[in-house]
């Protein structure tokens, strides 16, 4: 007896904004209201943040702002559970206490699938935070807040959420669309020299690979970045993000190929 084979075959569409802003926390400044109110949703949503230690030290005010722009605009959000802060920096990333730690918080706070779990902080802390939302209850929306040039213009723009293991770099991960990306300039401010070199170097990489007129800019202005120039550093972050979007769109977005040209 020939019993036939099943096949099942569908398509999902995945789509998220990556917005570029300053003073995000700012009370007039409605970006986080507006991107989560594209949802459709009518109660507030509860909303979880953890935040990288190394900007809570630098920006001390944020825990304050964070909780003064959720209160002014409560018809749309509400905090579920305190803001927590994490170590940040790669080693983050090897630590499984703290994958447990938010996967308590999660389930503490009855965070859910119509809530939001925010990360703020470099790569490594949105790679982390992203890893955790997009395992509890098999998937939580997540928004991305970076906070440094690197993972503004390439790794907290993209779909890649990960852990280390068995001493391997993102041994642990996968491929999970962030709900949305909100580049907030403001936290460049305080970046020290290095990591504001790490994000062009990036970019430079980049424009080697895929756009001589992008090199060209990066070439010419090379003295105002260095000297953080703020513009110059804007549309090098805008259009790097832009670059490496169309990439992640290019017909492999979950790398089951070679990754990069």
């Amino acid at each position: 007896m020939h019993i036939p084979s099943l096949k099942q075959q569908f398509q999902v569409a995945f789509s998220y904004d990556v917005h570029f802003t300053e003073g995000l926390f700012n009370a007039d400044n409605t970006l986080i209201r507006d991107v989560l109110k594209q949802d459709g949703g009518a109660e507030p949503r509860k909303i979880f943040f953890v935040v990288d230690d190394g900007v809570a030290a630098q920006h001390p005010q944020l825990m304050g702002a964070i909780t003064s722009y959720v209160a002014a605009h409560a018809d749309v959000m509400q905090l579920s559970g305190p803001i927590t802060v994490i170590p940040g920096g790669e080693q983050c990333k090897n630590e499984p206490a703290l994958v447990q730690q938010l996967l308590d918080a999660v389930n503490t706070y009855h965070i859910d699938r119509h809530s939001y779990f925010v990360g703020i902080g470099g790569g490594a802390v949105l790679d982390l935070v992203g890893y955790v939302a997009s395992v509890a209850h098999r998937g939580i929306r997540h928004i991305r807040i970076p906070t440094t040039v690197l993972s503004q213009n390439d790794s907290g723009i993209g779909v890649k959420n990960s852990v280390n293991a068995f001493g391997k770099k993102n041994f642990l991960g996968n491929f999970a669309p962030p709900y949305a990306v909100l580049n907030d300039f403001e936290f460049l401010l305080t970046l020290e020299d290095r990591d504001w070199r790490g994000g062009i170097a990036e970019a430079l990489k980049v424009s080697l690979i895929k756009d001589a007129k992008f090199f060209a800019f990066i070439q010419y202005n090379a003295a105002k970045l260095a000297a953080r120039d703020m513009p110059a550093m804007q549309y090098l972050i805008h259009r790097c993000a832009e670059m490496h979007l169309q990439h992640i769109a290019g017909g492999d977005p979950f790398e089951q190929g070679s990754s990069r040209p």
